[in-house]
């Protein structure tokens, strides 16, 4: 499968919130690298990481507008957002879009590295916000 089509559809994964779906999709030595530059590697570990984002914000999606790819390496250019849950609920308060970029690396049909570039700091205000109530 060619990369392009790999990361759209782990894009697809991310976006249905089921954390086995995505897992599967993912190399066994994937690695995972935030805005920060924090890397988390191990499919397993990163189930685990999106089964608890998943739960944070079930409402997470991506929305590519612009896709390049060059070798096994695509970078995916568009929109995050999300709802941070509350008590169990989905608050419009709580939501947030950002504008987003996604580098992936390929190897054969699964993706080996993923790494978000994003603007967190309205994440980091609702989050805080909701910490304080």
């Amino acid at each position: 499968m060619e990369p392009l089509k790999v990361a759209l559809t782990f894009v697809e994964a991310i976006n249905s919130g089921r954390a086995g779906e995505l897992a599967a999709l993912m190399t066994a030595d994937h690695v995972f690298v935030d805005s920060d530059g924090t890397e988390v590697s191990g499919r397993e570990r990163m189930r685990e990481g999106w089964e608890s984002y998943f739960a944070m914000v079930p409402d997470f999606r991506i929305e590519v507008e612009r896709t390049f790819a060059e070798g096994d390496t695509v970078v995916l250019l568009g929109r995050s957002s999300g709802t941070f849950a509350h008590e169990g609920r989905l608050d419009p308060a709580n939501g947030w879009s950002a504008p987003a970029a996604w580098r992936a690396v390929v190897a054969g049909d699964r993706v080996a590295r993923w790494q978000v570039y994003v603007n967190p700091e309205a994440m980091v205000e609702i989050l805080d916000r909701l910490q304080s109530v």
